[in-house]
């Protein structure tokens, strides 16, 4: 059922007619004629990166909220509902209030052209400005430099490992798009850095320094790695033993060790300690990243005794990051596993902006089948047929479906017991199936 808010997002989506369009002007003019609200906000922790923001910012607040301080989080996209995108003081933000956000921020932009995202975003700002919290997490959408994030002085910056995605928008190599990603950094503040490959960590290393932005990076000044029990985190002045991250996969080590960094680097501020790190890591949430689906009428399409999985990963590290999940859960290149049960069979749906092959080239021959999907809604998406040529190209097979649900049932029919399936590609379709799944 439509709401208030839908309909007024409708609206705003019709302001520009170019859905990313980088740029800061359109937004700051907004911010003036609303009084500046991004002033006002509490002290910023301001992430950018290509992989690994939203789990981050998942670890952050379980950290702040296991300390008992409140937080404000920006995160984007949403999943099912634009809520999500905007949490206040710990909650999606209210119906009735995004209405009356909406609404203020289309009465002081009038009809001047400015994106989706950018008015959203002032919307944001004035909701964070308006209600108390000891800190907000802010995501950048896309990018850094000119994502309509960056109109901030943070209390400090954060960077998730940088790779290749959104060439078209921010570079088609990887020290331009660091480049990109490092124009958040600001003078003279605090800046915790993620692992980087060399050709990013140059770039962002050289603007920290034009900066006098002191960093903590990743191998230098902390590292974070998996125990026996859990794992890890230590720098020059810290050794702390944390239990597994709630987030699965072996990539969640360095999120949750990015989370830890940037804990410890707040600590004389907040008062943040490893009792409070501990249990962040260990009770955080993030919907649509190697999350279980344990209910809903998708997972009643399998057998008794299955798990069906969903993960938003979409490019290349994040095909990596799930080939190495596929490996820990000790599969074998038949995608069977040690009793020989089957192992995980792909539901893939993609965007035609992605690299799809770079995407599919670590999961070939690590799993029982393929299944290809469009995501639905989505104009740019990939028909079932183009994303099943890219896997044919790569030299495995892949069955093509009309939706997540036949190819479900497909694979169902085929399993003849309990049976593992991952659903991923694209945030978009993870967004489709928890609707379609309650």
């Amino acid at each position: 059922m439509s709401q208030p808010s839908d309909r007024i997002l409708v609206r705003l989506a019709q302001l520009h007619p170019k859905l990313i369009d980088l740029s800061l002007g359109r937004i700051e003019r907004l911010l003036a004629a609303l009084g500046h609200p991004e002033r006002n906000v509490p002290p910023a922790i301001h992430v950018a990166g290509t992989n690994g923001k939203g789990s981050t910012v998942a670890f952050l607040r379980a950290i702040f909220e296991a300390a008992g301080l409140r937080a404000h989080v920006y995160t984007s996209p949403h999943l099912v509902r634009f809520h999500e995108r905007i949490r206040v003081a710990g909650s999606p933000v209210a119906e009735d209030a995004l209405a009356e956000l909406l609404e203020e921020c289309e009465r002081a932009n009038g009809a001047a052209p400015i994106t989706f995202f950018e008015i959203t975003t002032a919307a944001a700002f004035l909701a964070f400005a308006r209600a108390p919290a000891d800190v907000l997490l802010l995501e950048t959408g896309l990018g850094g430099r000119l994502d309509a994030t960056n109109v901030i002085v943070p209390a400090l910056c954060a960077i998730t490992p940088v790779s290749l995605d959104h060439q078209h928008f921010l570079g088609d190599t990887l020290a331009a798009i660091a480049g990109e990603k490092a124009g958040i950094l600001k003078r003279l503040v605090p800046a915790v850095v993620a692992h980087q490959e060399a050709g990013a960590s140059a770039v962002i290393e050289a603007r920290a320094r034009a900066l006098g932005a002191p960093l903590r990076r990743h191998g230098r000044e902390w590292t974070a790695q998996p125990t026996p029990g859990g794992m890890v985190y230590r720098s020059a002045a810290q050794e702390w033993q944390l239990p597994t991250p709630a987030l699965p996969g072996r990539h969640q080590i360095a999120n949750a060790g990015l989370a830890a960094a940037i804990a410890e680097a707040l600590e004389p501020r907040f008062g943040l300690n490893a009792a409070h790190v501990a249990r962040g890591i260990g009770a955080a949430q993030w919907p649509a990243r190697m999350q279980r689906l344990r209910h809903g009428p998708l997972v009643s399409l399998l057998p008794p005794g299955s798990e069906l999985w969903l993960d938003g990963g979409h490019n290349p590290a994040a095909g990596r990051a799930i080939a190495a999940m596929l490996d820990d859960a000790g599969l074998d290149a038949a995608g069977r596993d040690a009793a020989g049960a089957s192992g995980f069979h792909l539901v893939i749906g993609m965007l035609a902006t992605k690299d799809a092959e770079g995407f599919l080239a670590p999961l070939i021959g690590r799993a029982a089948s393929l299944s290809t999907v469009a995501v639905p809604g989505a104009e740019a998406s990939l028909d079932a047929g183009e994303l099943a040529a890219h896997a044919r190209a790569l030299g495995t097979t892949a069955e093509e479906a009309q939706g997540v649900g036949e190819a479900i049932g497909r694979i169902a029919a085929r399993a003849g017991g309990p049976t593992r399936v991952l659903i991923c590609g694209s945030l978009y379709l993870a967004g489709t199936v928890l609707a379609e799944n309650g």
